[in-house]
């Protein structure tokens, strides 16, 4: 790929230009990213080392958790790292990088959410044929698809920006590098991409995310004839993987449903699903499920 731009660096205006903001953010966040890196390597490590979850929902579990932690890594630690600096600038390689990996991972973590709303349907509508449906195979296969899933979700981003020409404003009015702040400077119309931005970011979110609530309303109504217990312990599961699937999507959706341009309030909604929610997903993961939550205790009180 041809780079054409006389631009090396960016400059990120972050959350907020106050000091004394700065600070307070800084302390939060930080708070927030040991949270959300204790308490996902906390699950993948019951997960790897606990016999009794080797149930397909606690492979994909596993894996989604793995994924937070490299989402999570690709906009924390430099959104901390800025809130102690005055001047805020990322070479155009690194957000690049940037771009590309965040992309990556969320591309995959929606196609995991996909692979795992699979397996919900089919551990409760075909209860007698889900071991055979759900092996081994199926279940690397799911995963391989997802992390492909990602991988061609995020390839166009990176093609389409680096061939951009910046000609000189270099300013962005966000804490991390993405699609539309981007457009904005390239010294060109950009609005043909700007679609494509849509199509890709925007069609594919409505779409999973329409897909995914109606298969958990047929999933909840074909419940009407299991028994009282059968009910509780489908509705606890199902229920935190709408709540995931809610707050991971709605932001997204409400960032790129629209026409290509950028607002103010862009880069506060990008902090609920770059660092918010992978805080959130073990939490209602764990609170939720009482194989989980057992498990974790046998694994961490083993003398």
């Amino acid at each position: 790929m041809e780079q054409r731009n006389n631009v090396t660096e960016f400059v990120l205006l972050g959350l907020t230009q106050s000091l004394q903001g700065q600070k307070i953010l800084f302390a939060v966040f930080l708070l927030i990213y040991v949270v959300t890196m204790a308490g996902n390597l906390l699950v993948v490590v019951t997960v790897v080392l606990s016999p009794a979850l080797g149930a397909p929902m606690y492979f994909f579990l596993g894996h989604l958790s793995f994924m937070d932690v490299a989402y999570s890594n690709t906009a924390a630690p430099n959104l901390l790292i800025d809130l102690l600096h005055g001047k805020k600038t990322i070479s155009f390689q690194a957000c690049m990088t940037q771009l590309f990996l965040e992309h990556f991972f969320g591309g995959a973590e929606i196609s995991l959410l996909v692979a795992m709303a699979y397996d919900h349907y089919v551990a409760f509508c075909k209860p007698l044929h889900y071991l055979t449906i759900m092996n081994q195979r199926m279940c690397f296969l799911l995963l391989l698809l997802a992390w492909l899933g990602g991988f061609v979700h995020a390839v166009p981003h990176i093609v389409f920006v680096y061939n951009l020409p910046f000609c000189g404003p270099n300013i962005i009015d966000h804490f991390i590098c993405d699609m539309y702040p981007l457009l904005k400077l390239a010294c060109m119309d950009t609005y043909v991409i700007g679609l494509t931005v849509l199509a890709n970011d925007g069609a594919i979110c409505v779409a999973i995310f329409t897909i995914l609530l109606v298969s958990y309303g047929v999933l909840l109504h074909s419940l009407k004839s299991r028994s009282q217990e059968g009910r509780r312990k489908a509705l606890s599961t199902c229920g935190s993987h709408i709540a995931v699937v809610v707050l991971f999507f709605v932001p997204c959706i409400v960032l790129f449903v629209r026409p290509p341009a950028t607002l103010s309030t862009d880069k506060y909604l990008a902090v609920f699903y770059t660092v918010i929610t992978p805080m959130l997903n073990p939490v209602i993961y764990t609170l939720r499920n009482a194989e989980m939550k057992s498990a974790m205790k046998k694994l961490w009180t083993r003398k």
